[in-house]
């Protein structure tokens, strides 16, 4: 069955090229087409296009498909073009000509574009909330191992002191940007696109103010045209903020990974959250991070896989914009099991309480030296060369402790004002 079907016969070839693996994905935003129908049912209903026997048993079997949805016993067979025909044909079925009629004033355009809206306003409030939750557990962490000095890099060479407290709210602090591109996609996606039709409105008295606060949207999109516009333009958007989230997360895994190695030994996980080698006893690998990282990587294209499907496209409708949920519905999965297994994975991370033992660690100080001869009346430049000198004559001798060090301090006004931010995002 296919929405457009006029009776006419399609070759197979085509059909199946066209359809593509439309039908698994469109298990994803099954629920969301359900939701959309309801609104949609209850609108005609209540501008009299539906009596009261239709609406009674339309609300009936929606419910029912939305259960059997939710409990994973919803398919779509190989006869259904989408999603859309599969529940029409089950209104059809089991209520008769209500059934049919529920197509009335919409048209399958906007009914993939309220399904995308819906799926990705709920997929980035999830995201947020698992962003909030791995900031937090970064901001226990950092405030647990402040104390705790870890080397600073810069080109690879060991730069100054920083600490545990500092690198683990820096990631914190990162994250709140990412939540700013989350929170503008959804300002994106939340805006109702029911109505719309195939682009261009319907000439029938709907009420499209009324669906959009029975789904819930913030705002309609009151052009018809830019509501079909919309299309590509609320997935590249919601692309962009993941993309962001994904920069942020993919270097959080480098850094695991590269201080999990036996040469800088920064901080370690239970062997149990690590991997083995089919050939070397000793080996316990980081593969979780090294596939966030992986994963992660992957997502920061989807920006630019999007646009190059959409950027040459006129307004309008193209079948072109089918091809947006292949890249789109995967990405928001892995994204979100990267995101859920860092949570899990970084409760667990132990860190090196003893790192600057090691005497390649000497010079970290310098710079507080450097600063304690200003201090005392030496200029900077003068202090910066006589450093530089001892240092180069082998006669710099590093007071490892934080008396000279600038962290403890920075650590504090992080701690407080992060997590304030952290809060009005």
């Amino acid at each position: 069955m296919k929405l457009w079907d006029k009776g006419l016969p399609t070759d197979q070839k085509i059909d199946m090229f066209t359809v593509g693996n439309d039908r698994q994905l469109d298990l994803v935003i099954a629920k969301y087409d359900v939701q959309a129908t309801m609104a949609h049912a209850k609108m005609l209903h209540k501008i009299g296009l539906l009596s009261e026997e239709d609406i009674s048993g339309i609300e009936k079997e929606l419910n029912d498909l939305a259960k059997e949805v939710e409990a994973g016993t919803f398919v779509i067979e190989d006869q259904f073009e989408d999603v859309h025909s599969k529940i029409e044909f089950e209104l059809t079925k089991r209520i008769g000509d209500a059934g049919k009629r529920i197509h009335t004033a919409r048209s399958r355009n906007d009914q993939v574009l309220v399904a995308m809206h819906l799926y990705l306003k709920d997929e980035l409030l999830q995201i947020k909330s698992q962003i909030k939750e791995l900031s937090q557990l970064l901001l226990v962490s950092a405030e647990k191992y402040k104390e705790i000095l870890l080397p600073g890099y810069t080109h690879l060479q060991i730069a100054m002191p920083s600490s545990f407290g500092l690198w683990f709210s820096a990631y914190a602090e990162s994250f709140v940007d990412d939540l700013y591109f989350v929170n503008a996609a959804l300002k994106v996606v939340d805006q109702n696109p029911l109505g719309s039709a195939a682009g261009y409105g319907s000439s029938f008295p709907i009420d499209r103010e009324f669906t959009t606060k029975e789904l819930g949207f913030e705002t309609l999109k009151f052009n018809v045209v830019a509501a079909q516009m919309s299309r590509g333009k609320s997935e590249k958007s919601a692309a962009f903020a993941m993309s962001s989230v994904a920069g942020t997360l993919s270097k959080l895994a480098m850094d695991v990974c590269l201080y999990m190695s036996q040469n800088f030994d920064f901080m370690s996980i239970p062997s149990e959250l690590t991997t083995g080698s089919s050939i070397m006893p000793h080996k316990k690998n980081p593969d979780v991070f090294e596939l966030i990282r992986g994963k992660c990587n992957k997502i920061q294209a989807l920006p630019y896989e999007l646009s190059l499907l959409t950027n040459n496209l006129p307004s309008g409708y193209h079948r072109d914009l089918q091809l947006l949920k292949e890249g789109i519905v995967p990405a928001i999965q892995d994204l979100k099991a990267s995101l859920e297994m860092a949570i899990y994975a970084l409760k667990s991370v132990k860190v090196n309480d003893n790192i600057l033992e090691d005497s390649k660690y000497d010079y970290l100080f310098s710079v507080d030296t450097l600063n304690e001869l200003v201090m005392q009346g030496m200029s900077f430049r003068d202090a910066y060369v006589k450093i530089g000198q001892d240092i180069e004559n082998g006669n710099y001798k590093p007071e490892k402790n934080t008396k000279h060090s600038h962290i403890g301090s920075i650590n504090n006004l992080c701690l407080k004002n992060i997590e304030e931010k952290l809060k009005h995002v």
